[in-house]
C-alpha cells in the first residue's frame, strides 16, 4: 500500500526535474543558435570588425585582453559591491523606519522617488565634483540607483501581512517589536528577495554609469572606461568584450540572488515551492 502511495509523486518529480532542466537548455539553446547566425553573417556578408565584430574575434580579444578586461572587472565589481551592500543597509533600515510611523513614510517616501526618477547621469557630475574621492563618488552614485526597488519592495512587504493574523497578534497583546520580528518580517522576505533581484542589477548599471561619467583610468579604471577607451581608438572587439562581461556579470548576479531567494524561501514559501 505505501509503495502503490509513493508512485504518482516520482513522475511528477521527474517532470519538476525536466521542467527546471528546459528552463536552463531552451535560452542556452536560443543563445547558441543566435551566435551562430551572427557568426554566418559576419563570415558571408564580411562585415569589418570595426562595425560589428564576430563572435569569434570577440572570444580572441577577450582571450587576449584578458589580464587587462580582468583588472578592470574586478574594479567595476567593487564599486558595484559596495553599493549594493550599502543599498540593502539603507533600504532595510528606511523601510523599517517607515512602516513604524505612518507620518515619516507620508513626509518622506516621496524623496525616495525623487531620487528614483532623477536620471543618474544628470547628477553624477555633480556628486563626483563633491566627493574628491573617485571610488566613494562611484558608490554612492550606484547607491542611489539600486536603493529605490529595496526600500519600495520591502515596505510593500511589511505592510502585506495576513490581516487574520494581524488581529491575532493583537489579541494576544503582541508588542510591536514581536509583531515586527515574528510577523511581518518573514511575510516581507518574498519581497526583500524581489527586490534584491532588482536592485543587484541596478547597482551594476550605477557603477558603470558612474564610471562613464567619472572616466578614471590608470589602475582604478573600471569596465566602462575600457569601453570608453576602446571606443576612441576603434578597437571595436574589446569594446563588444567588455560589453560581454558586464553583461555576463549581470547574468550572475541576478542568478545569485534567485538562488539566495530559493535557499532562504524554497523550504516554506509557496513562492519559491515547486
Amino acid at each position: 500500500m505505501a509503495s502503490g502511495a509513493s508512485t504518482p509523486a516520482q513522475p511528477a518529480r521527474g517532470l519538476l526535474a525536466n521542467q527546471g532542466l528546459l528552463k536552463v537548455l531552451a535560452p542556452a539553446a536560443l543563445g547558441i543558435v543566435l551566435i551562430l547566425i551572427w557568426q554566418w553573417i559576419c563570415i558571408a556578408f564580411k562585415v569589418p570588425n570595426y562595425l560589428i565584430p564576430s563572435p569569434l574575434e570577440i572570444a580572441h580579444t577577450l582571450v587576449e585582453d584578458w589580464r587587462l578586461l580582468s583588472a578592470a572587472l574586478v574594479t567595476t565589481l567593487q564599486v558595484t559591491f559596495l553599493a549594493f551592500a550599502l543599498a540593502i543597509v539603507l533600504g532595510v533600515a528606511a523601510a523599517f523606519l517607515f512602516v513604524q510611523s505612518r507620518l515619516m513614510e507620508i513626509s518622506l517616501f516621496p524623496y525616495a522617488i525623487i531620487l528614483q526618477v532623477t536620471p543618474i547621469v544628470a547628477i553624477a557630475p555633480l556628486i563626483i565634483i563633491w566627493v574628491k574621492n573617485p571610488l566613494l563618488a562611484m558608490v554612492i552614485c550606484a547607491t542611489l540607483v539600486a536603493l529605490f526597488p529595496i526600500i519600495s519592495n520591502t515596505i510593500l512587504g511589511l505592510r502585506s501581512v495576513n490581516p487574520g493574523l494581524l488581529n491575532l497578534f493583537r489579541l494576544n497583546r503582541a508588542t510591536r517589536w514581536q509583531t515586527l520580528c515574528r510577523l511581518r518580517i518573514p511575510s516581507a522576505l518574498p519581497y526583500f528577495f524581489g527586490g534584491l533581484r532588482i536592485s543587484s542589477g541596478l547597482a551594476l548599471i550605477g557603477a558603470v554609469v558612474a564610471e562613464f561619467v567619472a572616466g578614471t583610468g590608470g589602475t582604478a579604471s573600471g569596465l566602462a572606461y575600457q569601453i570608453l577607451q576602446a571606443g576612441f581608438q576603434l578597437n571595436i572587439p574589446r569594446l563588444f568584450a567588455a560589453l560581454f562581461l558586464i553583461t555576463v556579470t549581470g547574468i550572475v548576479l541576478f542568478t545569485a540572488m534567485a538562488m539566495l531567494s530559493k535557499w532562504a524561501l524554497g523550504s516554506w514559501h509557496e513562492s519559491e515551492m515547486e
